[in-house]
């Protein structure tokens, strides 16, 4: 097994890590997924050497493999090879990575205000509700995103787009992350690709699941999924939700498209504090993206088209209240 060794990229060592985050210390610990624990560290800005001096030289997020954690040697190659070759401002820059021994680890820009869903789910009861020009502005971030794998020379689809891996930073632009399952998209001949199943239950599409058919717009039903996350202000998944809500696109996508009812979906936590228009044009389109038909879903590039549009004319509404 082999990486791309590239140019931009610093190779860290494991003793590097222990200077950059004191060591590991517990409390640097940024989170803990499916891949392992994330630390804060630091490192000098110019020459990425690291930093023993808590808040000295420019912050990172340090991610470690869980050598018992189900993403594995795989997933990592996949982030070290995808991200080491491309760059695009609303995806997750990567600084470097560290292979030595029996230990994995990226290194990645550090996100000041870490991923979406502790902003829209709230876990942190300091945090204050997104307002809708803010979720506005996080669905073209990660649309653009999405946008830019998808035009790639050869196209990528993410296939785990969700909120805890869309990230942002001080000013709530997005950057998307998480590249562990990524895959190249199907040729221009050919419409799908099949694959092992992976992803996230109660964002992955459909058809992929029932089928192992993978599509470029599949990520577009997912991303679906984030916007209706994103208008309603609930998890794709909860179970503690009645059976019959538990499922978010189950429950509500029949209702998108119902003005009487889009009172009754949208977030109470944005108070009525969005414009009526807007949020049911947006609603439409989170319907067009979960289309059970593949075919019949907008490309993430006129998806972007779409929401930048609704952008403007909110932007020239109130400049006429003005």
């Amino acid at each position: 097994m082999q990486i791309s060794r590239t140019p931009g990229l610093k190779e860290f060592s494991v003793t590097d890590l222990k200077i950059a985050t004191n060591n590991f210390c517990p409390d640097n610990i940024l989170g803990e997924g499916g891949f392992g624990k994330v630390y804060k560290g630091w490192v000098d800005g110019k020459t990425l050497a690291p930093s023993s001096k808590r808040g000295t030289g420019m912050a990172v997020a340090i991610k470690i493999m869980n050598p018992d954690g189900h993403q594995g040697f795989h997933e990592w190659q996949s982030e070290v090879n995808f991200l080491g070759r491309h760059y695009h401002p609303n995806v997750i820059g990567l600084i470097g990575y560290c292979w030595e021994a029996e230990m994995l680890v990226l290194v990645y820009e550090f996100m000041p205000e870490g991923s979406l869903d502790k902003h829209l789910f709230r876990s942190v009861g300091a945090i204050k509700p997104l307002s809708w020009d803010m979720r506005l502005k996080i669905a073209i971030g990660t649309a653009r995103g999405l946008a830019f794998l998808h035009t790639l020379e050869k196209k990528v689809i993410h296939r785990d787009l969700k909120t805890s891996n869309i990230l942002l930073d001080e000013n709530y632009n997005v950057k998307l992350s998480d590249f562990g399952l990524a895959m190249r998209g199907p040729c221009d001949e050919e419409s799908h690709v099949n694959t092992q199943i992976m992803g996230t239950f109660g964002y992955a599409d459909p058809e992929y699941i029932a089928t192992g058919n993978i599509y470029i717009k599949s990520d577009v039903y997912v991303f679906g999924v984030v916007l209706l996350e994103l208008l309603t202000g609930l998890r794709a998944i909860d179970t503690k939700r009645p059976a019959r809500k538990q499922i978010l696109v189950e429950w509500l996508k029949p209702k998108l498209c119902q003005k009487k009812k889009q009172g009754t979906i949208m977030d109470v936590c944005m108070e009525g504090q969005y414009p009526a228009t807007a949020a049911f044009q947006v609603a439409e389109l989170t319907q067009k993206c979960l289309d059970s038909n593949p075919e019949n879903r907008p490309s993430m590039k006129e998806v972007v088209e779409v929401l930048k549009e609704i952008e403007a004319m909110e932007e020239e509404t109130n400049n006429s209240k003005v």
